[in-house]
């Protein structure tokens, strides 16, 4: 019996509740193998579309009182943790093959000295005209920048995991052989502030999140689910290769070259190789599709120790 964290892409969850439950059949298929073989897991999911949607709807409700995105962020873990306790409970039922389900409201730990908090990359919500960027910085301070040529979106934080606040109640469920949803969206991010936790305005990577949690459980795998089969070198260009296996000496040498981009593979690669320095277990990141197939690292690319 192994132990794995699988984490999960916010942007493969879905636009809305119906899409998210509609697709979460999908995800719950792909896990199932290895609940069915006895093994130990703790699903990590994104939330940036969703704690997006969330806030924009506190904030643009006139009626409707501003709800600070650490809440947000906590709203998001126990909807989408719902649907995915939802979508496993259904095919274990449909398997005979039951096994208990927890979600875990998660504090995350991150430093108040951060540079990211002097440095807001990361894109939340809805996309603006610049004329009502201009006015969402004069009305909520918000910090906007322009995406890709698609509009102005809000940008906040992204500081590194240092710790996750719920740890122990996450090992004593693994004790008991449960399954554990936690840490989404990245977990809600806090800082110690005279010896007490606050919430703070910004969003943890959830690969990071994902990483930071492997290492704690001392899981055997981290798994990274996304939409590609396998990391690409030059990708989307004609010399563009497959990347099966690597070692983290080989992944700095192809950083030094910026192989990878910072809003796509880069975090996932960092975050992989954080886990493997940490613990010499071996990461994947593969595609949702070819899961199965990934947990027994016979598809997407595997990143060892050495």
């Amino acid at each position: 019996m192994s132990r794995y964290v699988i984490s999960l892409g916010g942007n493969a969850l879905g636009n809305n509740a119906s899409e998210q439950k509609a697709l979460l059949k999908h995800v719950a298929q792909a896990i199932y193998p290895l609940i069915e073989e006895q093994h130990d897991i703790v699903i990590v999911h994104g939330n940036g579309p969703q704690v997006g949607m969330i806030n924009l709807a506190f904030s643009e409700s006139p009626s409707t009182p501003m709800m600070p995105f650490a809440e947000c962020g906590a709203m998001s873990q126990g909807y989408i943790g719902f649907h995915i306790q939802n979508a496993l409970y259904n095919i274990m039922q449909e398997k005979k093959h039951q096994r208990p389900i927890s979600t875990i409201v998660s504090q995350v730990l991150v430093d108040v000295n951060d540079t990211a908090f002097q440095n807001p990359t990361k894109p939340i919500g809805s996309f603006y005209s610049k004329e009502q960027s201009l006015e969402l910085i004069k009305t909520q301070g918000y910090t906007m920048v322009e995406d890709a040529g698609r509009g102005y979106r809000r940008v906040v934080a992204s500081p590194k995991p240092i710790d996750i606040i719920e740890k122990e109640s996450i090992l004593a469920l693994l004790k008991n052989h449960q399954i554990v949803i936690a840490a989404g969206g990245g977990g809600i991010p806090v800082i110690l502030k005279d010896g007490k936790l606050v919430g703070v305005d910004a969003v943890i990577d959830k690969d990071f999140a994902s990483a930071k949690m492997a290492e704690i459980i001392e899981a055997d795998e981290l798994i990274i689910l996304t939409a590609v089969d396998y990391v690409f070198l030059d990708f989307n260009t004609p010399n563009q290769r497959t990347l099966k296996t690597t070692t983290l000496k080989e992944l700095e040498e192809l950083l030094k070259d910026n192989h990878f981009k910072k809003g796509s593979m880069l975090p996932k690669i960092e975050a992989c190789m954080s886990f493997v320095k940490a613990t010499k277990r071996p990461a994947v990141i593969a595609s949702l599709e070819h899961a199965s197939d990934a947990f027994k690292q016979q598809s997407g690319t595997i990143i060892k120790y050495k």
